[in-house]
């Protein structure tokens, strides 16, 4: 169902592949951007980049569960974290990879922006993911 692919004449990705190829009549969820809102609507870990990314990766399960995914079944992400630190969005993706996204491993774009949609909001991701037939393994 999924074939993850690094290109051998392109320098090595640490923890994502250059592409994933999804056979066709598979079906694929688009998700809307995971962002860092508790269940009342509040930003959790304002200020706190990665506070916000596990409140974000919490939520992008929850999105995943909601139409029969996971994570191992994503095949590509955009991390947007607001901040032009490296080290900023090292710590972002260090909690990404810590989730088990990043195990796939999944084509990943990780980006430093100026601001995100709502108010004190760091983090955001976007996630396609495979909707496995029941028992498929990833």
């Amino acid at each position: 169902m999924l074939e993850r692919v690094t290109a051998p004449a392109l320098f090595p990705p640490p923890t994502y592949s250059h592409a994933t190829i999804v056979e066709a009549g598979t079906k694929l969820a688009f998700l809307a951007g995971a962002v860092p809102l508790d269940a009342d609507g509040k930003v959790v870990g304002e200020g706190d980049a990665v506070r916000q990314a596990e409140q974000v990766l919490v939520n992008l399960k929850e999105q995943l569960r909601s139409v029969g995914s996971d994570l191992g079944h994503v095949v590509a992400t955009d991390v947007y974290v607001v901040s032009g630190e490296p080290s900023v969005l090292s710590a972002v993706w260090e909690a990404v990879e810590a989730s088990g996204l990043s195990a796939g491993p999944h084509s990943s774009t990780l980006l430093g922006v100026a601001c995100l949609g709502y108010t004190g909001q760091l983090v955001e991701i976007t996630a396609t993911a495979v909707v496995p037939e029941e028992g498929a393994q990833p």
